[in-house]
C-alpha cells in the first residue's frame, strides 16, 4: 500500500465535511463595512497629506517634564531605561480614516508593574501587598481573587525625515489599570501589552514610558517603523501585515481614546487575540487576517478578488486549496491545516483527510485583482508542533 497526495483540496469540500470552520472568522458584513468606510479617505490620499502632522484620536495631553527629559535621553541612539524592563517586539497596521491603525506589541514582566489587590492600589517596581487575612467567619471578598496594577503610560511619536532632527508628530498619555485573576498570576511572566493608535504615511520612532503613579520609576522602550505611501496604492497592489488570530469577537462599539490592553487588540469593532508566535498545535486551523491595497472596483463599482492560499514544506507543497473569489479587501479566513491524501491498495482506492505533521511551513498567499490583473505574493512562516 502507499499513499499519494492530492494537493488541490477543495474548501467547499472541508466546509462540507465540516473540518472548517468557515463561519467561525469572518467578517460579518457589518464589520467589514466599517472598516471599509474608514479605508476610503486613505486611499485617495494625497501628497499634502505625507506632510501633515498625525492627528491625535483623542486631546493633546502634555508629558510630564521628568518623562520628557527620560525619553529624550535615549531618543538619539534609541536605548531604553529599565526601572521598568519594557519591550517593543513587533508592530502591525491596518486602514483607518485617512490615516493607518497601528497597533504595538510589547513584553513587560508582571513584578515590574507591582500587581497587588485589586482596590489596594499598586505601584510599578514595588512588591505586592499581601492580603490581609480574613476574619473566620467573614466570607472574602469577590475582589479578593483579583490583583490590580497601575501606572501611567506616555507615547511620543516622532517623524523622522533625513538630515533633520526627529519632529514631535503626537503625543498622548494613556492612563492603565490592569486586572488579572490571582490564581493564574505569575510574577515571573512576561505577559504581551498592547495598543493602537492613528498615523498617516511616514517614517517614525515611538519613545515609550511607564511610570508609577508618582513617576518616581520611569522605564522606556523605543521603535522605528514605517507606514507606505497610500498614493502607491493607485499604481500597485500591497497588502497590510499578514497576521494569524487565535480568536476574535465583535465588540459593541470602536474605542474612541487610545488604551493598554494584555493579550489583545482593538481595531473598528473587532477584539482581536492574534498569535503573534505564529506556533500551532497538530489539528489547529490557519487563521488569516489582512487587508488588500489597490483593488479596483468594476462598472458596477464592486470588488472581485482571488486569493490563492498555498502550504509549503521547504520547496514541497503540503497543502494547495482550490482559489477564493472575495468582493472586500478584508481578508479574514480560517484554513484547515489538513492533506487529502489518495490511498491505494489491492482493495482499490480512497480519499482521507490527516492533519499535517509537526514541522516547520510556508504559507503563500498569491492574490489577483480581476478587475485590472495586477497581483501581489506574500509568505508567512509558520510551525506546527
Amino acid at each position: 500500500m502507499f499513499v499519494a497526495y492530492n494537493l488541490m483540496e477543495n474548501l467547499s469540500a472541508c466546509i462540507r465535511g465540516g473540518t472548517m470552520k468557515a463561519k467561525s472568522l469572518l467578517i460579518p458584513v457589518l464589520v467589514a463595512g466599517f472598516v471599509l468606510s474608514l479605508f476610503v479617505p486613505l486611499s485617495a490620499a494625497n501628497q499634502k497629506d505625507k506632510e501633515k502632522p498625525a492627528a491625535p484620536a483623542q486631546q493633546k495631553i502634555f508629558i510630564p517634564k521628568e518623562v520628557k527629559a527620560v525619553l529624550q535621553e535615549g531618543l538619539a541612539t534609541k536605548q531604553g531605561r529599565q526601572d521598568i524592563p519594557v519591550t517593543i517586539f513587533h508592530s502591525l497596521y491596518l486602514p483607518a480614516q485617512q490615516n493607518f491603525q497601528s497597533i504595538f506589541f510589547m513584553n513587560i514582566k508582571n513584578s515590574a508593574l507591582g500587581y497587588g489587590p485589586a482596590g489596594a492600589g499598586s505601584t510599578p517596581g514595588e512588591k505586592p501587598k499581601e492580603k490581609p487575612a480574613p476574619e473566620s467567619e467573614v466570607a472574602p471578598s469577590p475582589q479578593s481573587d483579583l490583583l490590580e496594577a497601575k501606572f501611567n503610560v506616555f507615547l511620543q511619536f516622532n517623524r523622522l525625515e533625513e538630515d533633520t532632527e526627529p519632529k514631535v508628530a503626537s503625543e498622548v498619555y494613556v492612563p492603565t489599570t490592569i486586572q488579572v485573576e490571582e490564581a493564574a498570576f505569575d510574577p515571573e511572566k512576561e505577559d504581551i501589552y498592547s495598543f493602537g493608535y492613528p498615523l498617516p504615511t511616514g517614517h517614525y520612532v515611538l519613545a515609550l514610558a511607564i511610570a508609577s503613579l508618582d513617576l518616581q520609576k520611569i522605564g522606556t522602550a523605543y521603535y522605528e517603523f514605517t507606514l507606505p505611501d497610500a498614493s502607491t496604492f493607485s499604481k500597485a497592489m500591497d497588502t497590510t501585515p499578514i497576521f494569524f488570530v487565535k480568536s476574535l469577537e465583535q465588540t459593541e462599539a470602536a474605542e474612541t481614546r487610545t488604551i493598554l490592553h494584555k493579550g489583545y487588540f482593538t481595531y473598528a469593532v473587532l477584539k482581536i487575540i492574534p498569535n503573534i508566535d505564529k506556533v500551532f498545535s497538530v489539528g489547529d486551523n490557519l487563521d488569516i487576517f489582512f487587508f488588500i491595497f489597490g483593488l479596483q472596483q468594476n462598472e458596477q463599482q464592486q470588488n472581485t478578488v482571488e486569493v490563492n492560499f498555498e502550504v509549503k514544506k521547504g520547496e514541497e507543497a503540503a497543502i494547495r486549496w482550490a482559489p477564493q473569489t472575495y468582493n472586500s479587501p478584508l481578508i479574514s479566513q480560517p484554513l484547515p491545516l489538513k492533506q487529502t491524501l489518495t490511498i491505494k491498495s489491492q482493495a482499490g482506492e480512497k480519499t482521507e483527510q490527516r492533519d499535517i505533521g509537526p514541522g516547520k511551513y510556508t504559507l503563500v498567499i498569491s492574490v489577483q485583482d480581476k478587475v485590472t490583473g495586477n497581483s501581489v505574493t506574500k509568505t508567512v512562516d509558520f510551525e506546527v508542533k
